[in-house]
């Protein structure tokens, strides 16, 4: 592949439970890496079991930009994403070395290569006034009216979901234009970077949901049900905090809450898990990919080694 004039930016992307951190980890012992965290979830300082963030010691041996930059009472979007993976990979270019960028967070690696819509800024009085609809009426039949106006956007909301619900609807009333139509406007980014995918899949998809089981179960023994009890103990902290969306910890706030046993906490997350993982392959499968792997492998990082010393260049290997 013949060399790029525009800084390598390479993506190594993947489902949840792909082992993406591993795979990274150990390029960083060959490469000039330095790893940037793509996950809207270790954002989140206090969210350390539910989310696989590599241990203490890894991450002082290898650091992770935008891991623990939040508390889990912030807020956190596609938008602050992009400014900040920006700043981070302009510092790792300036320091002679290669951006890594990790994660299974598709909209960020969208917006970031992409671009994002031009939306409006958040109106407090609407919000309140849809938000007295739903008390009213309830986030389903406002959902129900969402799917009417906006199908393509309501496809992918949940009727369950009221923040993105409520933003969906704010959005129309404050434009008069449908979400997904801005979406589908999005101005492209300055072209900046030559962005490289590297993608690992499941060649079985069974097995992965196999994985996904077995790692909750080894979350919950690693004290997954204590961190999310001090998670509630904050003050600042409520189950509609966006971080308590994140698979795992909304299932566990609601076994604390006592909406079901232990049990169904457990088999919902992992439900939930697999159903993020169908979307993550979705739009891996549509998305753009200079290779592919198949993350159940046993030499998977060898595989992608291989790849990356083609990619890069042997100047930088």
């Amino acid at each position: 592949m013949p060399a790029c004039k525009k800084p390598v930016v390479v993506c190594l992307v993947g489902p949840t439970a792909a082992g993406k951190t591993e795979v990274a980890i150990r390029l960083t012992g060959r490469f000039p890496f330095d790893i940037v965290s793509v996950d809207s979830a270790m954002v989140y300082r206090g969210m350390d079991i539910g989310t696989a963030k590599p241990p203490a010691e890894v991450m002082l041996k290898v650091p992770h930009r935008l891991v623990n930059i939040l508390d889990p009472w912030e807020a956190y979007s596609a938008g602050r994403f992009c400014e900040d993976a920006t700043r981070e990979i302009h510092e790792i270019i300036a320091a002679g070395r290669v951006p890594l960028l990790v994660g299974g967070t598709f909209l960020y690696f969208r917006a970031l290569e992409y671009g994002l819509a031009d939306l409006p800024a958040a109106d407090d009085e609407l919000r309140a006034r849809i938000d007295a609809r739903a008390g009213q009426i309830g986030w389903a039949a406002l959902h129900a009216e969402l799917a009417i106006r906006d199908p393509a956007t309501a496809d992918r909301i949940k009727p369950t979901d009221r923040q993105r619900i409520q933003r969906a609807l704010e959005v129309m009333a404050l434009t008069g234009d449908r979400l997904s139509d801005l979406h589908a406007k999005s101005p492209e980014t300055p072209d900046e970077f030559e962005f490289r995918h590297v993608s690992l899949l499941p060649a079985d998809r069974q097995v992965l949901h196999e994985r996904v089981a077995r790692r909750f179960d080894t979350m919950l023994d690693s004290g997954l049900v204590a961190e999310v009890e001090r998670l509630r103990a904050l003050p600042q902290m409520t189950a509609a905090c966006p971080s308590m969306r994140a698979v795992g910890y909304r299932q566990i706030w609601e076994y604390l809450d006592g909406r079901f046993d232990r049990p169904e906490a457990v088999r919902r997350a992992v439900v939930a898990t697999r159903r993020l993982i169908k979307r993550q392959l979705t739009w891996l499968r549509s998305g753009p990919a200079d290779a592919q792997f198949d993350c159940l492998s046993p030499d998977v990082s060898m595989r992608v080694e291989k790849f990356i010393a083609g990619l890069i260049g042997p100047g930088l290997s």
